[in-house]
Parts: C-alpha cells; structure tokens; sequence
C-alpha cells in the first residue's frame, strides 16, 4: 500500500522486456531485498539493490497495463516506498495497481498553478468524481473537474517541483489509478437489491 506522496525521482538505469534497474537515493533507505517500491505507480518488487540503485523484475502484464514498456535509459520516473507501519498518510491509499493508462491532453497554467487534463477510458472515468482523489503515475491527485471521456488536476508548486507530471506533454502516456472506495461503492451497490439508505452506508463503515 502506497499513499500517493512521491519521495523520490529516479532515473532509469537500463530498461528491458523483464528489468529495470533505476537509480535512487532517498527510495533506497532501509531497502530489503522484496520490498515494494512504486515506479510510476506501479508497485514493483526489488530483486537486488546497490548504494545508488535497485533492480526489478517487470511482467507482460504490467507492460501491456503501464507505461513502464516506453521506459528508456535516462527517462525520469517518480518513486515511492511502500507505506510501513505508523508512516504518515499524506495523500490517500494507493495500492499500486494500475487501472489503465491515460493521455495527456493539454497543460496550461493558471497563475501558480499548473492544469493538466488527461483522457482516459471508460472503465476509468467510471470512478473519477469532481474533488475525489485519483493517482497519475503514482501521484495523489484531486479533480478538478470530470467529463465522460477526461478529467483535470491541478497542481501546486511544490508538487510542479516534485513529480514527472509536469515534463509530460501532450499525447503522453500516464498510469492511472483511481480510488478503491469507488470501486467497493459500486460493488455493494450492485450486489445490493433496493436504494442506498443512510443505515447502509452507516452498516459498511462509509459513515460514522
């Protein structure tokens, strides 16, 4: 489980069908071999680390699902250890399992702030709602704002300074993840015969 705060760029060592090798710093404290490190927002096991670097395994799934396949040597990639127990959560829970991929559409800036909007497929844009949360390329996004076939992020400073999110241009391939809470919403809705009441909500932990 991840939360979305990036702690690290990370630029690709060497890239392969089934490798990776990347190299990293801050990632790298207190690393073991088989920890999950997010690359991207995909979480990925490490297979052998150095004092400046780690190395890990990558499946044709997670090829066909990402944009890790478009990695290259040189390429900036966005890292985040795995949440332990008692770390901060920061952004929101991110698992590390990409839903799909997006594109971007355009960037523009709107006095400090940079906006972003990004196409996505159905079985994506199904979960995104106006101020909910969602990853992009790991990162802990909010929405702006939704339409059936994309949505907008904006981002601060701080995170402009952060992420690889603002070196994409358009037509750029990012991973995304959007909010398991939807995904367990829509579950229980369709398992469930009848409205939603304030009881139900209240029966499954959505609220107090």
């Amino acid at each position: 489980m991840f939360t979305g705060i990036i702690e690290e760029l990370g630029k690709i060592r060497s890239a392969s069908r089934d490798r990776l090798v990347i190299g990293a710093k801050r990632t790298l404290q207190g690393v073991k071999m088989g920890d999950s490190i997010a690359v991207n927002g995909v979480c990925l096991t490490v297979t052998a680390f150095t004092a400046d670097s780690f190395t890990t395994g990558v499946m044709p799934e997670t090829l066909r699902r990402s944009n890790l396949g478009g990695l290259r040597s040189g390429d900036v990639v966005n890292l985040e250890r795995a949440l332990g127990a008692g770390s901060p959560m920061g952004g929101h829970f991110v698992q590390g399992h990409i839903d799909g991929t997006g594109k971007v559409v355009s960037v523009a800036t709107e006095e400090n702030a940079l906006i972003v909007r990004i196409s996505a497929p159905p079985e994506v844009t199904r979960y995104i709602v106006p101020k909910g949360f969602i990853a992009v390329d790991g990162v802990s996004l909010t929405v702006v704002d939704w339409e059936p076939e994309s949505f907008r992020v904006s981002l601060v400073p701080h995170t402009q300074a952060n992420i690889t999110l603002t070196r994409k241009r358009p037509g750029d391939t990012v991973n995304l993840e959007v909010d398991i809470i939807g995904k367990y919403v829509e579950r229980f809705v369709s398992a469930r015969q009848g409205p939603i009441t304030e009881a139900f909500l209240a029966e499954h932990g959505f609220i107090q």
